[in-house]
């Protein structure tokens, strides 16, 4: 069977993307940490916040590689296995982060401490667990490419090596500052204030962002959506609308049961989900089918998924002090979002396929900060503005009377036969952005759309800070950049309703 691999972007995607400056670092993931030398803090702020600072040391990050986009090729017998195990770098990756932001006297005090007592113990518990995933592998036959063994390591970095810090967008025109915006003399790198010798967090009410080169004004902002490409006579063009609320009853946790099934905390943040109401780690196909619907059409046990939204305006909410939430750096007040669109539509290019049952589909990259921009598909607008501009490195600020919205278009060309892949992105791919055809033998399938509504108050940047801060959840490591947005889906179906929505589109009828 030959594959398409290449992940290709929607033609909004594509041009978002390039509108919005790349944050893309290498590959490898990225710890930020705040080092700082002061009599008067206390050593136990895990993440941040307002700090005294009697004196300034160094601001370092550690670049760690990520593994899970790498393992494209695993048994299914060994899938549950690996998945626990990279499951559990992420969880290092955490720890590492915590222990960084906790430590800042010892490491003032001694500047071999952060090799010594956090890089170098992680490097050892990385190369155990991938070991682990090499057993788990080869016990069912598979093979195991022996060069991920170097993936152990990882490195330490200052602020001024990385491009972490966000973009300033001028006049509409992207400047990829290098995570550095010049402001009066004033130097903002990677995130960090530096101004009269002193160093300030991150940003954020956490201390892990986002910061204000994360925000623009979106009427500043040139038109950048492209057009959509040309109908051709086989075309697929209806629609087909499924009506699932906004989980205003607020259905989350903190799970992912595509990319870490059985384990618990496996996002690391929270999730707001809607259509099917039995979703969490330990969940199965056969208890998707008993989980019940927030649908209207109760035929869709489908699960749609994603990661919430907070204000940063000083308040908490009901996790603040549990795993996910306050105690991994996302804070702040839960949005619900106002409206939340569902819908499924055809191809320019031809007729589709019926979804299979459990297709399992994730778009988007929750770690672009750490894995570039290769697999971001984030779309961030305001009403009033989503024909015209899309961000994907940079939250819009709104003007006022308009409201927030974050779009997904999911991929729309499936492989044929499997429901999931290793990597979790293989078997799906995105169509050809200029002709809008499936290549390599991969089929079309109904491409589901999402589109969430927010009604925010309008955050400020006052003198290169940020205040009242929106932001989406996500690993703590991951500084609440705006590209890292993703959505997660598994199709779940009963009464011939896949066939049913497929039909609909390939008849050009607008159903719902």
């Amino acid at each position: 069977m030959g594959r398409n691999t290449r992940k290709r972007r929607t033609p909004l995607a594509t041009k978002a993307i390039a509108a919005s400056a790349a944050l893309a670092l290498g590959g490898g993931g990225l710890i930020w940490a705040n080092f700082y030398a002061s009599a008067h803090e206390s050593s136990n702020q895990s993440w941040g916040g307002n700090q005294t600072k009697a004196a300034t040391a160094q601001v370092a990050t550690i670049s760690c590689p990520d593994v899970g986009q790498k393992l494209t090729n695993v048994p299914n017998q060994a899938r549950q296995g690996v998945a626990m195990e990279l499951s559990n770098l992420d969880k290092q990756i955490t720890e590492a982060y915590s222990r960084l932001a906790s430590t800042r006297q010892s490491q003032t005090n001694d500047p071999s401490f952060v090799q010594n007592a956090i890089v170098g113990p992680l490097k050892e518990k990385r190369a155990a667990t991938i070991d682990r995933i090499r057993i788990d592998i080869q016990r069912v036959g598979g093979s195991f490419d022996n060069s991920l063994k170097q993936l152990a390591a990882c490195t330490t970095q200052t602020a001024n090596q990385t491009t972490a810090g966000g973009q300033q967008q001028n006049g509409g025109q992207t400047q990829n500052t290098g995570g550095q915006q010049q402001t009066g003399g004033q130097q903002q790198t990677g995130g960090q204030q530096q101004a009269g010798g002193q160093q300030q967090n991150v940003g954020g009410q956490a201390g892990n962002g986002p910061v204000a080169a994360d925000f623009v004004d979106i009427t500043k902002v040139a038109p950048n959506v492209q057009g959509k490409p040309a109908r051709t006579g086989n075309a697929s063009t209806g629609s087909f609308t499924t009506r699932c609320g906004v989980n205003a009853n607020k259905n989350h946790n903190t799970d992912n049961v595509i990319v870490a099934p059985g384990v618990a905390n496996g996002a690391h943040h929270l999730h707001d989900y809607v259509g099917n109401q039995k979703v969490n780690a330990f969940s199965s196909n056969q208890t998707f089918l008993q989980g019940g619907t927030s649908c209207q059409n109760k035929s869709d046990l489908s699960s749609y998924y994603w990661p919430v939204v907070r204000v940063q305006d000083g308040t908490q909410d009901f996790d603040q002090n549990k795993d996910g939430g306050g105690k991994e750096g996302n804070v702040g007040k839960i949005l619900t979002p106002v409206s939340a669109q569902i819908k499924y539509v055809g191809s320019p290019a031809s007729k589709v396929v019926a979804m299979p049952q459990f297709l399992r589909i994730i778009t988007g990259d929750a770690k672009t900060t750490t894995n570039g921009l290769a697999n971001a598909n984030a779309h961030w607008s305001c009403t009033g503005f989503e024909n015209k501009v899309q961000l994907t490195s940079q939250y819009p600020i709104c003007p006022q009377g308009s409201k927030v919205v974050r779009t997904f278009a999911f991929q729309s060309c499936w492989d044929g036969q499997n429901i999931d892949s290793a990597n979790h992105r293989t078997h799906v791919a995105f169509a050809d952005p200029a002709s809008g055809v499936c290549g390599n033998g991969f089929k079309a399938i109904p491409q589901l759309k999402m589109r969430l509504v927010y009604d925010i108050t309008p955050p400020t940047i006052q003198n290169g800070q940020v205040k009242n801060a929106y932001a989406v959840d996500g690993f703590p490591e991951q500084l609440h950049k705006p590209a890292t947005d993703h959505d997660d889906f598994i199709s779940v179906t009963t009464n011939g309703l896949a066939n049913k929505i497929a039909n609909c589109i390939n008849n050009g009828q607008r159903c719902a």
